[in-house]
């Protein structure tokens, strides 16, 4: 992989990570609770988050904002 496509996938894992994290500061969540979550490119150039090991109480705050209230 070419220096450029590192750095371009670099930007949008770090860009996505920092929406997360974001994300679960306005949920209230704690920055102990999430402070592994860091940006990722592997060896092919592809932009990943890695959200690493989050506290269980965390994730439940995290699943409660993600579910789409039932159209009943």
């Amino acid at each position: 992989m070419d220096m450029q496509t590192w750095r371009d996938a670099r930007a949008q894992a770090t860009d996505a990570t920092e929406s997360i994290r974001a994300a679960l500061a306005a949920l209230g969540v704690p920055e102990s609770a999430w402070s592994s979550v860091r940006p990722v490119v592997t060896h092919s150039g592809q932009a990943y988050v890695h959200l690493g090991m989050i506290r269980a109480d965390a994730v439940e705050q995290i699943a409660e904002a993600l579910r789409v209230p039932s159209a009943s």
